[in-house]
């Protein structure tokens, strides 16, 4: 058997774990942290639960199809409840509910704008063919050649690659706020919608065909699900583990160096930052400069607040987003002009609605994030003046006061993603899907320069996200696999 060493334990890096066990490697997974997960880590403090990174469950056959490529269903690991509603949007003057069918969708749109669940229904059904193409074919490629993408399916919509998302949701919708619900969920590839292609719009399927859901316990459950099949597969799993350094010789990758102590193996596979990871290799084996990187178009980093309340709370549903503010302004200081935004908006997750294991009896457990640029300044201070800044706005559009119920909160933000995840810049959600951040033009699964050397992750492809992950691991294990059997 061949030993494999997987640097990181991130969803790609289980991922990888599992597929490549599978197929007869003897793997080693290596976490610098103290528990598994990568950025999809689980805080508890006082009875109350928190994902302290993803939070949204999208695409569930993508997790379907992780565990019956193991013989295995969600089933087996954790329940699974479908939101209703998915979400609540917070405008300035008005609200909109997202409900758990197309039909209830449809009849929210109708309220805000007459007619428009006709173009809804129709842009929903388009968003469903490229669900269909980009999952089951576009994802599945390695992104080694352009000719991946080239297929009689790809060449048909040709246009939608340079069209961008809002520009074809501004074409069939004049209502902004409309236009914000439709723009809302290409922001998990990690761009603005108009430096999106319009083909992301299968991102709209997801959240509207496929609904939005929860797992009971929280995404965390995810993660200790992948973690228990990957070790009844056999892969050893090492916390507290600090890669120091990836061993060539040769031109070839022959290991690791963890907490000072060597360890050897036939392939090295990164899920952890990439370019962290490089760094970890001598300066004539990197693939990619500073200057690479610095150039890329990276998803936000995030300020976070982990809060426990005393009381449960009014007018909220699991999921929240808090657009009463201007969207382009805020995503001018995100990509544009990179600065701490004046007016944010935020998002508000209160999973103890859904699934009371999250808190103590008669409480709440609140999770709030602030998109923000990569790398900005990040002090005591910061956090706690923009936690004043969501949480008065929080009152005034919940018409509830919730300050005095706070029993504790935690943050984290830009210096923490850097500390806990070697990510570079303290990106939050790694690198944006952009037209020239798409598919082969992503940093490469495979390195260039080091023989056995993998990486996997949304640095490289897919991109970013949990299912994404996900196939990124998938991707990489099978590279390997068909490096070693050629």
């Amino acid at each position: 058997m061949k030993n494999i060493a997987i640097i990181g334990s991130g969803f790609s890096s289980l991922s990888a774990a599992c597929y490549l066990t599978k197929e007869g490697y003897n793997v080693s997974v290596f976490e610098k942290n103290d528990t598994v997960g990568g950025r999809a880590r689980q805080l508890k403090k006082q009875g109350f639960t928190f994902d302290i990174g993803p939070s949204w469950y999208w695409m569930p056959d993508i997790f379907e199809k992780f565990f019956n490529d193991f013989g295995k269903s969600t089933k087996d690991y954790y329940e699974l409840d479908k939101l209703s509603p998915a979400y609540k949007i917070f405008f300035s003057d008005d609200e909109i509910t997202i409900g758990d069918t197309m039909d209830k969708i449809c009849e929210e749109f109708e309220r805000i704008e007459t007619g428009s669940s006709r173009p809804l229904r129709k842009f929903i059904s388009k968003a469903q063919d490229n669900y269909d193409i980009a999952i089951n074919k576009i994802v599945l490629k390695p992104g080694i050649s352009p000719l991946e993408l080239v297929t009689k399916d790809t060449v048909t919509r040709v246009d939608q690659f340079f069209k961008t998302i809002s520009s074809e949701v501004r074409k069939k919708f004049k209502n902004p706020k409309l236009i914000s619900t439709l723009e809302f969920p290409v922001l998990f590839l990690g761009a603005k919608p108009s430096n999106t292609p319009s083909f992301y719009s299968f991102m709209n399927f997801a959240d509207f065909g496929l609904g939005t859901w929860h797992p009971k316990g929280g995404m965390y459950e995810v993660i200790k699900a992948m973690k228990d099949l990957a070790e009844s597969l056999g892969v050893e799993i090492n916390t507290n583990a600090t890669v120091e350094k990836i061993n060539v010789k040769n031109g070839k990758a022959t290991g690791l160096i963890v907490n000072g102590e060597i360890i050897e193996s036939d392939y090295v596979l990164s899920g952890a930052d990439y370019s962290h990871s490089e760094t970890l290799l001598d300066d004539n084996y990197r693939q990619y400069s500073e200057k690479y990187w610095d150039k890329k178009i990276f998803a936000p980093s995030s300020l976070l607040f982990y809060v426990g309340f005393d009381k449960k709370l009014n007018n909220v549903e699991h999921h929240n987003l808090f657009f009463d503010t201007d969207f382009e302004t805020h995503a001018e200081d995100i990509y544009d002009n990179p600065k701490w935004p004046e007016d944010p908006l935020f998002y508000v997750n209160f999973p103890s609605i859904t699934d009371n294991s999250m808190a103590p009896e008669g409480c709440e457990t609140g999770f709030f994030l602030i998109p923000i640029a990569p790398d900005l300044e990040d002090t005591d201070v910061l956090r706690q003046q923009y936690f004043d800044i969501i949480i008065d706005r929080f009152e005034k559009k919940t018409n509830q006061e919730v300050k005095n119920n706070i029993i504790f909160k935690e943050s984290f933000c830009v210096k923490d993603f850097k500390k806990e995840y070697n990510s570079y810049k303290g990106n939050a959600y790694g690198m944006a899907n952009t037209l020239s951040q798409t598919a082969f033009l992503r940093p490469n699964l495979k390195s260039k320069k080091v023989k056995n050397l993998y990486f996997t992750g949304q640095l490289t492809v897919p991109g970013p996200g949990v299912p994404p992950s996900l196939i990124s691991g998938k991707l990489a294990a099978d590279l390997i696999n068909k490096h070693h059997t050629d």
